[in-house]
């Protein structure tokens, strides 16, 4: 048997990944999914029995911090009570977040492995007490680049990299789409982040807002969050006219099936991207991509191969390497084949066969 647990179910990263995981382990026999209460997303579409423990986020960041700790001690009495977990049972904790499962799975002497997803964690202390429940707790932990094991290190248990999967419903959505530039009789720009300082919202807008004399370039912005929220960003941008707003999708393939362009503008002095699974996704459609300089998306982009590895902070090199693309057609159905090409090195059943094998070490 094996033991999912996780925090926040939402159509981010984590979670998608863990889907993905999910349906890759089915060789065991019995599965079984703790999540926090709060938050619905793709994690539903597992087949997979589903216990909730109880989580509330909030808007301000110490009562988030007390309700975070207050539902890992949930977690852990939740599992202390089911009696359907046997001795031999793989705990696998997604994120180092949950780390209430880590010490259940500790205490009770079970197998735990953790799937680290994050880097950067702060503050600097909330960071290390993560690290060393990982080091006290794992058995495994796996990560999803080598600069990401290079970046946060676990003393103690072994460490094995596994690359995260493209899902099989964005490569089926993909096989009926041919890239073609300016399909929808403009250069469309997209990019798909959560509504967080650090993803480049503000790099983003200004973007736009630089290009906006350029009729045949458009913006899209898919933000995961709330109506309520992206409409409060769409208010404090009242000069946008070349930007579209959409909040939270949990199928962002037509999206993808409509872009030129992706676009990673995560600030690299505030949060570095342990792998980007919206640029392998976009790549799936034959999307050319700009991407951090630094972290996974190195392991997944050459520069000027796929696309650009462009620091989201310097603004004139971003508006070159649009421009670029949207004034020749040529080059970003280059960047196309390039893209699509190595999008195939990342399949659902490649993730498939590497994750077993890391389990079975």
């Amino acid at each position: 048997m094996i033991v999912f647990c996780h925090l926040l179910n939402d159509t981010s990263g984590s979670p998608t990944v863990l889907r993905s995981t999910i349906n890759a382990l089915e060789v065991y026999e019995k599965r079984l999914l703790f999540i926090g209460s709060q938050g619905r997303g793709v994690l539903e579409e597992t087949n997979i029995p589903i216990r909730r423990y109880w989580y509330r986020r909030s808007h301000r960041k110490f009562v988030t911090l007390f309700t975070y700790f207050a539902s890992q001690i949930v977690l852990y009495r939740a599992l202390s009570r089911a009696r359907d977990i046997p001795v031999d049972a793989t705990i696998f904790v997604n994120t180092l977040l949950p780390f209430g499962a880590m010490l259940w799975g500790r205490r009770t002497g079970r197998r735990v492995i953790v799937h680290i997803h994050e880097v950067s964690i702060s503050p600097k202390l909330f960071r290390c007490f993560l690290k060393a429940c990982a080091a006290l707790c794992a058995d495994k932990v796996l990560y999803v680049s080598q600069d990401h094991s290079i970046r946060m290190p676990i003393v103690g248990p072994t460490a094995t990299v596994v690359y995260n999967p493209v899902s099989p419903l964005f490569i089926k959505a993909a096989e009926s789409v041919d890239y073609v530039p300016q399909r929808s009789g403009a250069f469309e720009v997209l990019m798909l982040a959560s509504i967080r300082g650090y993803k480049g919202i503000k790099e983003f807008m200004a973007l736009a807002l630089a290009l906006r004399d350029r009729e045949d370039i458009w913006f899209t912005l898919v933000l995961n969050a709330e109506d309520s929220e992206v409409n409060d960003l769409r208010k404090c941008h009242p000069d946008a006219k070349n930007v579209s707003f959409h909040p939270r999708v949990k199928n962002p393939c037509a999206f993808y099936a409509g872009a030129d362009l992706l676009l990673n503008l995560s600030r690299t002095d505030q949060w570095i991207e342990t792998f980007g699974l919206t640029l392998l996704e976009a790549m799936t459609f034959g999307v050319p991509v700009i991407a951090p300089p630094v972290g996974g998306p190195r392991e997944i982009i050459s520069d000027g191969i796929e696309g650009y590895c462009i620091d989201s902070r310097d603004s004139a090199a971003l508006q070159a390497a649009v421009l670029e693309l949207a004034d020749n057609p040529k080059r970003s159905k280059e960047m196309s084949k390039a893209a699509l090409l190595r999008a195939k090195d990342f399949t659902y059943d490649n993730y498939a066969v590497a994750l077993q094998n890391a389990l079975k070490c």
